[in-house]
């Protein structure tokens, strides 16, 4: 009989595996996990948690602009060492309660960087470990285009850990992280100029979306360079940085104090020695995977952010949950990645579920389409001028509501739940029916009337 050390051995302890890990042991497996770096993975180390933490704290300065119409009075000061060692402190407890769950759970945790060496062995930093199953569950890193000047660049990782707040940043991208860290930054003081190659924002969101939030964007006085590129950076002898961005074949230079990379993630693949086993890869990397998160390779699977499906930390969890009940339950479970809400935590936020307008048309050939804009209830004795956009996507023959969009104060709380009302394929009738709760912004939703009818050759 061949001899294994574990049932399943978990490369990475993020949010999925160690999820896969703790189900895993509960139902009665074997189980170890290694990790490189520290318990907790991305969303709890460097990712969801810390930049969350720095989203409230950006958010203070208009809070306490809006308190005055309210009849109070604050000093503001502000501290960046302070804000960030308290977030420190945060996510230290939240590491140590990951290695509580593990332990508690009979998970064997070893800290140090795993390699595959067969399709059921794993070198744990010199130590051979046999497993009967193998999850690969090593999420993303944060992709770093190649050009001059590269080495003067930041990315989240280090944002996170800046020692002071930069006066004047240079953001590239226009995705989930830099647009939430352009709102942080410009939210706590700094001057932040956010440098895109396309003509909108956040690629693969509803355009109704994208445009309202890139109008807020430059309300809140952060400088859009749209259709343009960053070409280099370089270091005065003051240790200021010089941003060299290019527009329509023209150049032009924004001096910084950081310039900040935010153009994407890679799958954490490289050096695992994945494709000696026989593991698929695909172009950028990700891990390739049937519906039970399984690989080429029979005995070794993938789940989170390594693989080729939604980079979202539920998603992940989700993911974990069923490979668990899978290989150990007794039960085949696939994630059904159809209608997954997701959030942008920008200011304003953006919540989401189900399909855009455009997606939608893809699959339907006729949709009702209702929107409305409003300014929040809270700005109107502050005259804050931001406005809030709801959007619901409706099939037109069935009268399903298809997806919801919604850009303002506390938009992925309320979407949270109306992502039910789309996953269980409620109607606009049904919508309509519910007593709105007033005065909310979510009330909204149940009370959007006025419709516009999209077809696929209009």
């Amino acid at each position: 009989m061949t001899h294994f050390d574990f049932d399943l051995f978990v490369i990475g302890a993020g949010s999925g595996g160690v999820r896969a890990a703790r189900m895993s042991a509960a139902l009665g497996a074997k189980v170890g996990i290694a990790e490189e770096y520290r318990p907790g993975g991305t969303c709890v180390i460097r990712g969801c948690i810390p930049k969350k933490l720095l989203v409230y704290a950006a958010h203070y300065r208009e809070d306490f602009e809006d308190a005055e119409a309210y009849g109070w009075t604050s000093t503001r000061q502000f501290s960046w060492p302070t804000l960030i060692a308290n977030k420190d402190r945060e996510i230290t407890r939240l590491e140590d309660i990951y290695r509580t769950l593990l332990k508690s759970a009979g998970v064997l945790l070893f800290e140090g960087r795993a390699t595959l060496v067969g399709p059921h062995e794993v070198d744990v930093a010199g130590r051979r470990l046999r497993a009967r199953h193998l999850l690969v569950a090593t999420g993303g890193r944060p992709e770093r285009p190649t050009m001059p000047g590269l080495e003067h660049c930041i990315t989240s990782n280090e944002a996170l850990q800046l020692a002071e707040l930069p006066e004047r940043v240079v953001i590239v991208g226009a995705g989930y992280i830099a647009l939430e860290f352009a709102g942080i930054f410009a939210g706590l003081g700094s001057k932040v100029t956010l440098v895109h190659r396309g003509a909108m924002l956040l690629r693969g969101f509803d355009d109704d979306v994208r445009q309202h939030l890139q109008e807020e964007l430059v309300r809140k006085g952060i400088e859009l360079r749209l259709e343009s590129q960053l070409a280099s950076v370089q270091r005065e002898a003051d240790g200021l940085l010089q941003a060299e961005i290019v527009h329509s074949g023209r150049s032009s230079v924004v001096p910084a104090n950081a310039v900040m990379h935010a153009t994407g993630r890679r799958p954490n693949t490289p050096g695992l020695n994945l494709e000696a086993m026989g593991v698929k890869l695909d172009p950028q990397g990700a891990v390739v995977v049937d519906e039970y998160s399984r690989s080429a390779c029979e005995s070794i699977h993938a789940v989170g952010d390594v693989t080729a499906r939604l980079q979202l930390t539920p998603v992940a969890i989700r993911e974990g949950a069923a490979l668990a009940m899978t290989l150990f339950g007794g039960q085949p479970t696939a994630v059904d990645h159809r209608s997954v809400p997701h959030a942008v935590f920008s200011q304003p936020p953006i919540g989401v579920v189900g399909l855009s307008q455009s997606a939608a048309l893809v699959e339907y050939p006729a949709l009702h389409i209702y929107k409305a804009t409003f300014r929040p209830l809270k700005y109107t004795l502050s005259g804050r001028n931001e406005r809030t956009l709801v959007k619901l996507v409706v099939d037109a023959a069935s009268d399903r509501v298809l997806g919801a969009h919604m850009v303002g104060p506390d938009a992925p709380e309320i979407i949270q739940g109306i992502g039910i009302a789309v996953k269980a394929g409620l109607t606009k009738a049904q919508f309509d029916a519910t007593v709105a709760m007033h005065p909310t912004a979510a009330e909204e939703f149940v009370t959007l009337r006025d419709k516009l009818l999209v077809t696929r050759d209009r």
